[in-house]
């Protein structure tokens, strides 16, 4: 039922939906600012960037790319530093995409853990302008160095700092033109995630140094999914959209994480050969933190569902009607029950994967194979499974290099220990090998069979995940509710909310329009094909099940 918020963002007029008791201002700040390893540039470097019109780039805390105001700290939700003076990195973490604000009636809420209304795209590409501009103008690169360095830096302080900026410019630059160079490709709230990750990993980290550069390795990041909610995750007994992801135990979560980070700026160049466990070295040159992840993971797991807001319209008796409605049209596939097991038995919720007629454009990117560099170098022993060829899956050299990094940096231990120290199972020096084989199970490829699944989480706090459908193809509830070739063919993104259709409201401050395609085009990426649940009901039906769901 709806419910009153609570008092939240000291400063701010923002009210914070209510997500529970265990959620609170200290959680909530140390979720919006935890390190896990990501370094997308030199904090101060950020500092000293211009955007196109001369204004300090980050002078805005990235508000005009969507990123939200911290109010514990002069940097934007989700946003990072690590290290201190020159060695201070600026980076994300997981609450820059999975923090959301929702609009209405003159009123602001947050919610924690929500899919967040950002243009990453536009973030990485003005980023990446900016960086160049700096190179291509004199005057610009002096007031830059200058800024860096401070007023009267030395010649030899000077070439170090331009070889530097010439190298992550290569690297990013690279990335920008092969992977995300056709404008709008993501649009407002969503991301390839998937092919981020394989492009950073397999494109930007097992090369030759100095750049660390495949660049054949990185391809169009074309399968854009909206950012998934992050309450409940853990309990889930699969994860990621097309369910490749064991999930419910802290291995998991590590496992599932550190690939996350490896996809948003954090560092892992492999060396070999090496005297390490697989011949390959995984920890000399490595950003991810692995105490951060894991106190990240704990604490999305203390993210409540968001209640429905009391400001918001509700009826609660067609809600109670809608309920048998649910359950007769959701139930068996959006329903709790109980999921596989997490080793030795925790338990979780089932997660169905399934074909439902969706976009299929991710299963191409799941398919990708590249040259894996350095990692050809990689004996068995790591793991008995490990079979490296020029070329390989790009999931499989993912599966490697997060596989060797929790493994050879111990952190795999710390998250085993979090969930199995008192298991009869991890006696007799069996601890690493069984570690290590819960990581590795943590992976599980696809089948690429020609059918397109992707998971069906259960439904709590739905109303505050729009829009709908894996790749944020449909705007509302109401919409997605009717037959696909009904849904939208455009609709408006941003955080003013329709709470009686339940989703995006028609009119938005922003210009940015999101433009599908219908079946005759499942695989463009932005299809809103699918999911033809529940189309058939009359009109009331429909609203009383809408109602029902804002109680989730």
């Amino acid at each position: 039922m709806a419910q009153a918020q609570v008092p939240c963002l000291p400063g701010s007029n923002v009210q914070c939906v209510n997500q529970g008791s265990a959620w609170t201002n200290n959680t909530r700040k140390d979720f919006y600012s935890r390190d896990q390893g990501s370094q997308m540039i030199p904090y101060a470097w950020a500092k000293a960037l211009k955007t196109s019109d001369g204004q300090p780039f980050m002078g805005d805390g990235l508000a005009r790319y969507g990123y939200l105001d911290d109010p514990f700290r002069n940097l934007p939700v989700g946003f990072t530093v690590a290290g201190t003076g020159v060695d201070a990195q600026l980076g994300m973490n997981c609450a820059a995409c999975h923090t959301r604000e929702i609009t209405y009636s003159n009123l602001t809420f947050r919610v924690d853990g929500g899919p967040a209304l950002v243009d990453f795209q536009g973030l990485l590409t003005d980023m990446v302008d900016a960086v160049g501009d700096v190179l291509n103008d004199t005057t610009k690169w002096t007031a830059f160095y200058k800024a860096v360095l401070g007023p009267a830096p030395s010649a030899s302080k000077i070439a170090a700092l331009r070889s530097q900026v010439e190298i992550w410019y290569m690297r990013e630059n690279t990335m920008k033109e092969r992977a995300y160079g056709t404008p709008n490709l993501w649009g407002l709230g969503r991301l390839d995630a998937v092919a981020m990750i394989f492009n950073r990993v397999t494109g930007l980290d097992l090369g030759p140094p100095p750049t660390y550069l495949i660049a054949n390795n990185i391809q169009p990041a074309d399968a854009p999914v909206r950012y998934p909610f992050l309450w409940n995750a853990a309990k889930q007994d699969r994860t990621q959209w097309p369910g490749f992801a064991d999930n419910g135990t802290s291995v998991a979560g590590l496992a599932r994480n550190t690939g996350e980070v490896f996809g948003v700026f954090g560092v892992v160049h492999p060396q070999a050969p090496s005297p390490r466990i697989g011949n390959v070295n995984f920890t000399a040159i490595n950003s991810m933190n692995g105490w951060g992840l894991l106190a990240l993971e704990n604490l999305i797991k203390k993210i409540g569902t968001p209640k429905w807001p009391s400001h918001f319209p509700i009826n609660t008796t067609l809600a109670a009607a809608g309920k048998p409605l649910y359950e007769a049209n959701c139930g068996s596939c959006h329903g709790v029950k109980p999921g596989k097991p997490g080793f030795p038995n925790i338990p979780t919720w089932a997660t169905p994967l399934q074909d439902v007629g969706t976009d299929s454009r991710e299963y191409q990117v799941m398919a990708r194979q590249a040259d894996p560099g350095v990692l050809i170098n990689l004996k068995t022993h790591l793991a008995p499974n490990f079979k490296v060829t020029n070329p390989s899956k790009s999931f499989d050299l993912l599966k490697y290099v997060v596989i060797g990094s929790v493994v050879q940096k111990g952190t795999v231990l710390l998250a085993l220990a979090e969930d199995f120290i008192d298991s009869p199972g991890f006696k007799n020096g069996k601890t690493l090998a069984k570690a290590q084989q819960l990581t590795e199970d943590s992976f599980d490829f696809p089948d690429l069979d020609g059918t397109f699944k992707y998971e069906s989480r259960v439904m709590f706090g739905i109303w505050a995940a729009a829009p709908y459908l894996h790749n944020g193809s449909v705007p509302t509830m109401w919409d997605l509710l009717k037959p696909a070739s009904q849904r939208p063919v455009s609709f408006a993104v941003g955080p003013a909310y329709d709470p009686i259709n339940m989703g995006l409201a028609p009119t938005q401050p922003g210009s940015y329009t999101h433009v599908t395609t219908g079946c005759e085009d499942r695989n463009s990426g932005n299809s809103r094909c699918g999911h033809e649940f529940g189309v058939n009901l009359s009109n009331a039906d429909k609203r009383a099940l809408i109602e029902y769901m804002k109680t989730l």
